[in-house]
Formats: structure tokens, sequence, C-alpha cells
């Protein structure tokens, strides 16, 4: 595969979401509040609420450092994903 594609694919890796449900399981078997997601991310409780309820989406920005908090956290808490949806 050329340099380029492989660009492309860490691209659309690095930004990919699981399911809305698995987003909030991960945070809360992090022992976080929305709040405190937010706070990391730099946006308002409501919009880290509205990611996790499916009713919108982070932009490119935020995207990346959702996606970047929510592999750490599943990384960390492999057994929250059990029985989950594995995109969103």
């Amino acid at each position: 595969m050329s340099d380029p594609l492989r660009r492309i694919d860490a691209l659309v890796e690095e930004d990919t979401l699981p399911a809305p449900k698995v987003r909030r399981q991960l945070r809360l078997a992090a022992g976080l509040t929305q709040a405190e997601v937010a706070d990391a991310i730099g946006v308002q409780r409501v919009a880290v609420a509205r990611w996790e309820a499916g009713l919108t989406q982070p932009h490119r920005g935020n995207r990346l450092k959702y996606a970047h908090l929510l592999r750490r956290l599943a990384a960390k808490h492999p057994d929250s994903l059990e029985g989950a949806p594995d995109e969103g």
C-alpha cells in the first residue's frame, strides 16, 4: 500500500466512533461524568449528551479528541464493551 493510502486509512480509523450506547458505557465504566468528558474535549456538557444520545456527531477536531478518549477508555475498560454494537 502506498503512503497516501496509509495516511487516508489512518485518518478514517483515528476518528471512527463507536455507537452512541457504547460511548456512554465507556464513560460510565471509567466513572466519568458528561461534564468531565466535555471539559477534557473543550465542549459544553450538552454536546456530550447529544453525542451519547446519537442526536449529533462531533465536528472534525472534537471528533478526533473524542475518538481518542474513547479508544483509551476502551483499552482501559475492555469488559464494558461486551455485547455492544460495533459502530455508530
